[in-house]
């Protein structure tokens, strides 16, 4: 479903992805993880061109990504992409923000992408908060209808950067317990993250990275046991002793 060959990024003199290759079956749910600065951010936008690349190839579902010839919104409006701030409209209920891009870009009719932006809501959780503006939800509330928005247009790919950093701990897991019913149903998903239990729980790979570079690709139960990298090692042991 995701394939990325020999693809590097440079902001100014500074190198920020260097000689990464990842491919993502369809169907598989994979994680970053990685220390800050390592890359994993800008690697996910390259995904949907929200950020550009200087070498190599991204190719998402059969469509080349880094072909200037690619239409980046027909694109985009296949992948879905929640980010760490939530991004809804505040003037917009709940259900407007969500059925927004299937009428505004699909072109279905109100009716239709009202009815379906409700069943996704509801099955989140958000039943009893249709018509509840943005500033009247919580911040777990508020990202799981990042989440409905991004599944309204019907996407092949998922991509979260970060979706649980702007929470408050208590709301955290409601929104993973959300991405978790994803990765059930079968989503192609890439999940930039810090929880470390919901990569092992939840992942079928775990992506490690540092400093702008891929060091280890495997399956959580052997990343977390047995990393293969000392680099990943010593993450680990900081990360998990903290």
């Amino acid at each position: 479903m995701i394939s990325v060959k020999g693809v590097s990024k440079s902001f100014g003199k500074h190198t920020v992805l260097s000689g990464i290759d990842l491919t993502v079956p369809e169907k598989q749910t994979y994680a970053l993880i990685g220390p800050s600065g390592a890359g994993k951010s800008t690697l996910i936008r390259t995904l949907n061109a929200l950020e550009s690349i200087d070498e190599g190839e991204i190719i998402v579902d059969g469509v080349p990504v880094h072909d200037k010839k690619t239409d980046l919104d027909g694109l985009r409006s296949r992948i879905g992409f929640v980010f760490q701030s939530f991004n809804l409209y505040p003037h917009l209920t709940a259900l407007q923000n969500v059925s927004l891009a299937p009428r505004k870009v699909s072109r279905k009719p109100a009716a239709a992408a009202d009815e379906r932006s409700a069943e996704l809501l509801g099955s989140l959780g958000l039943d009893d908060k249709l018509n509840a503006y943005p500033g009247q939800l919580s911040g777990g509330q508020q990202q799981r209808v990042a989440i409905a928005r991004s599944l309204a247009m019907d996407p092949t790919v998922m991509l979260f950067d970060e979706p649980t950093s702007a929470l408050d701990p208590e709301m955290i897991k409601e929104v993973l317990d959300a991405i978790r019913k994803l990765a059930d149903s079968g989503m192609t998903m890439v999940i930039v993250t810090h929880e470390m239990g919901f990569a092992r729980e939840v992942c079928d790979a775990v992506v490690f990275m540092a400093e702008g570079r891929i060091v280890e690709v495997a399956p959580p139960d052997r990343f977390f046991t047995a990393p293969a990298s000392d680099r990943a090692r010593d993450f680990l042991g900081k990360v998990l002793n903290h």
